[in-house]
C-alpha cells in the first residue's frame, strides 16, 4: 500500500497534471466566463456567435470582467487536478496492465473523490464569476457561505457533479486509449498529445453537456424550473454554451496534456539521471 500512496512517480503526474490544467485555463479563461453566463443567465440576453458575446461584454462591461474570479479558479483548479490526477496514477500503478475499462473505472473513481473533496470551492467560484457575491477571497467566500446555507450550499449541485464524473472518466479513457496506439505505432509525442487530448475532451463534453448545464444552475443557485420551462418550449437551449464550452474545453485540455506530457517526460529524465548517477 506505501508504493501505491506515496509513489514519487504518481507525484510527478499529479504536479504535472495540476501546472498544465492551470496554464491551459488561464489562457482561454474568458470562453469559460460566457459559458458560464449562457448556462444561468437568461436565454435571450446573451444571443450571438461566441465571439461577437465575447467582444459585447468586454465593450459593455470592460475587458476585466472577462477574467472574473481567474485568481480563485486557478487555485481551485490546481487542487482538483492535483487529486484527480494522482488518484487516476495511483490506481494506474496498483493494477497490472492496461485497458480502456480500467480507464473508465479509475477515472469514475478519482472524479468521485474529486467531487467530494473540491465541489464547495466550485459552488465559491461560479458565484464570484457571475458576480453573485462579492467575497473577498476564495477562503472567505467558503466561510460565508457555510454561514449563510451551511453544509448544504457548501455541497450544492454534488449531485449532478458526481454524474459528471463521467465527463473526465471519459476523457482519460479516450485519451489513454489512444496514447496507447500512438506509442504502439512509436509515433507519440507532446503534439500528438495535444492533438488527442483536444478530440477526448471534445467527445466527453459532447456527451455530458446537458448535466454541465444542469450542474452551473444549481451552483449558481438559480431554481431549475425556468430551465424546465425553456426545455420544454425549445429542447435545443440544452445544448445552449456549447459553442463556447467547446471551445474552451477542448483548446484547455489540448494545452494540458501537451505540458503534463512535457512535465512528466522532463521530471522523471531528471529524476532517472540522478538515480543513475547514485
Amino acid at each position: 500500500m506505501a508504493p501505491l500512496l506515496f509513489s514519487y512517480e504518481t507525484l510527478v503526474h499529479a504536479v504535472a497534471g495540476a501546472t498544465g490544467s492551470v496554464v491551459g485555463m488561464a489562457a482561454f479563461y474568458p470562453l469559460d466566463t460566457l459559458r458560464s453566463r449562457q448556462q444561468v443567465e437568461d436565454s435571450t440576453k446573451l444571443q450571438g456567435s461566441t465571439w461577437e458575446l465575447l467582444v459585447l461584454i468586454a465593450k459593455e462591461e470592460g475587458l476585466d470582467s472577462l477574467y472574473c474570479g481567474l485568481g480563485p479558479v486557478l487555485q481551485s483548479l490546481s487542487v482538483s487536478n492535483f487529486v484527480y490526477f494522482y488518484t487516476f496514477h495511483a490506481l494506474k500503478r496498483s493494477s497490472i496492465g492496461s485497458t480502456a475499462i480500467k480507464d473508465l473505472l479509475f477515472g469514475v473513481i478519482a472524479g468521485s473523490l474529486n467531487v467530494l473533496i473540491t465541489s464547495p470551492l466550485w459552488v465559491v467560484n461560479t458565484r464570484m464569476k457571475l458576480g453573485k457575491n462579492n467575497y473577498k477571497s476564495l477562503s472567505a467566500g467558503l466561510f460565508e457561505l457555510f454561514k449563510k446555507e451551511g453544509l448544504r450550499g457548501l455541497w450544492s449541485g454534488t449531485v449532478p457533479s458526481l454524474l459528471l464524473v463521467s465527463n473526465p472518466a471519459i476523457q482519460f479513457m479516450v485519451y489513454e486509449s489512444l496514447k496507447r496506439n500512438f506509442i504502439a505505432m512509436n509515433c507519440f509525442n507532446t503534439y500528438s498529445a495535444f492533438m488527442i487530448g483536444a478530440i477526448a475532451k471534445a467527445i466527453a463534453t459532447t456527451l455530458t453537456y446537458p448535466l454541465q448545464l444542469i450542474q452551473s444552475r444549481l451552483r449558481a443557485g438559480s431554481s431549475l424550473k425556468p430551465l424546465y420551462k425553456d426545455i420544454k418550449s425549445n429542447p435545443k437551449i440544452i445544448f445552449r454554451g456549447l459553442e463556447a464550452k467547446i471551445m474552451q474545453t477542448v483548446m484547455t485540455a489540448a494545452l494540458m496534456f501537451l505540458i503534463y506530457e512535457k512535465v512528466v517526460r522532463l521530471v522523471l529524465t531528471i529524476m532517472r539521471v540522478k538515480v543513475n548517477k547514485h
